[in-house]
């Protein structure tokens, strides 16, 4: 506001904000988390392909932006701009060889990038599981980053119940280290985002990531990664079948249902 004085008369000009001011909202991001794809829900971790490419072509279709999880974590590092509105991140855990066979060509069609968590012990060795020129081939793509679920996918909780605390940091570190020293080796490029097995995490596993050179982990509560989470620690949506329609709509704006989903 500015006062001028015309005259005698006093008069008060109400000011425009200059066209370059910009008022940007809270960003927050839905990290959306998907296991397995199948022609049919086999167990609770697999969602049908048709639903996930219902998904994929809702995104297309109603002005979402897709981008890089790498993207999210270098705005939270004060690297990157602030997410666009309606952003969303895609992700996958486990390296399932429904990621190569099923996802690759809904992924191709939309030019949609995705992050894969891999835990190396599978690979090229469980039936389930894609093989190391599998990953290679998705690297090519250029859409798909590939990033580490530990080694073998440990169920830390109960090897903290079986172990001395000396052994379990020993299982630990070799979990962390090991998978990113494997994947870097085979894949090429950092290794630096880890997501947690079963989503199970805390204060002390946290430390460890960060000395085994990750800046940033995932778990699997359901909500939005918002400015007030820390990037040591980012929430994903464990995506369920009954995740469609009405429900995936709700999920992508905030107001998820909340499910009891046995990982």
């Amino acid at each position: 506001m500015m006062v001028r004085l015309v005259g005698a008369v006093l008069v008060v000009v109400a000011l425009s904000p200059p066209a370059f001011a910009v008022v940007t909202p809270e960003a927050s991001v839905p990290i959306l988390l998907y296991h397995r794809l199948g022609p049919t829900v086999a167990d609770g971790m697999t969602i049908k392909t048709s639903v996930f490419a219902e998904h994929m072509k809702f995104l297309h279709d109603n002005g979402y932006r897709v981008i890089p999880l790498r993207q999210l974590v270098q705005w939270y590092q004060g690297k990157g701009p602030v997410p666009a509105a309606k952003s969303v991140v895609i992700v996958e855990d486990d390296a399932h060889k429904s990621v190569y066979s099923d996802m690759l060509p809904i992924i191709r069609k939309y030019r949609f990038p995705v992050t894969v968590f891999v835990y190396p012990s599978a690979i090229s060795n469980a039936k389930y599981a894609m093989t190391w020129e599998q990953l290679r081939e998705l690297k090519k793509t250029g859409l798909f980053d590939l990033q580490s679920h530990t080694y073998w996918h440990p169920n830390f909780k109960r090897e903290r119940k079986k172990l001395q605390p000396a052994d379990l940091d020993k299982l630990v570190m070799e979990q962390l280290t090991k998978s990113k020293r494997k994947l870097e080796q085979e894949l090429g490029g950092p290794v630096d985002l880890l997501a947690w097995p079963f989503g199970i995490y805390d204060d002390h596993l946290l430390k460890k990531a960060h000395a085994a050179g990750y800046i940033s982990t995932f778990s699997i509560e359901r909500r939005h990664a918002g400015r007030c989470e820390k990037m040591q620690i980012l929430p994903r949506y464990l995506l369920v079948n009954a995740d469609q329609g009405k429900a995936f709509e709700q999920l992508l704006s905030g107001n998820a249902v909340q499910r009891n989903i046995a990982y």
